[in-house]
């Protein structure tokens, strides 16, 4: 079972609450709220995804490169390898 679902009810209260920073953020714009309002909104928005990726990210290397499970260095090999994909992206 993949640790996204095996802990699906918590990555989903996660992005809820992301959704709720963020629509937080449109009604600050929609009510026309200082810039520095703004920002902070902004930046716990951007904090809370940091946090959410770090506790996928944390759970794929445990999962699938580290578990003494995975006999076949293959198998690990591939999961480095989505790891490195999706890190090269996220830091662009």
């Amino acid at each position: 079972m993949s640790h996204t679902i095996r802990d699906k009810t918590k990555l989903l209260a996660r992005v809820r609450r992301i959704r709720g920073q963020v629509e937080a953020l449109e009604r600050a714009l929609e009510a026309e709220k200082g810039c520095g309002e703004v920002l902070h909104q902004i930046a716990a928005i951007r904090g809370a995804t940091n946090g959410l990726m770090s506790v996928v990210v944390e759970d794929h290397v445990r999962t699938h490169i580290v578990d003494p499970a995975i006999s076949s260095e293959a198998e690990r090999l591939q999961g480095a390898e989505a790891l490195i994909e999706v890190l090269r992206t996220y830091l662009k």
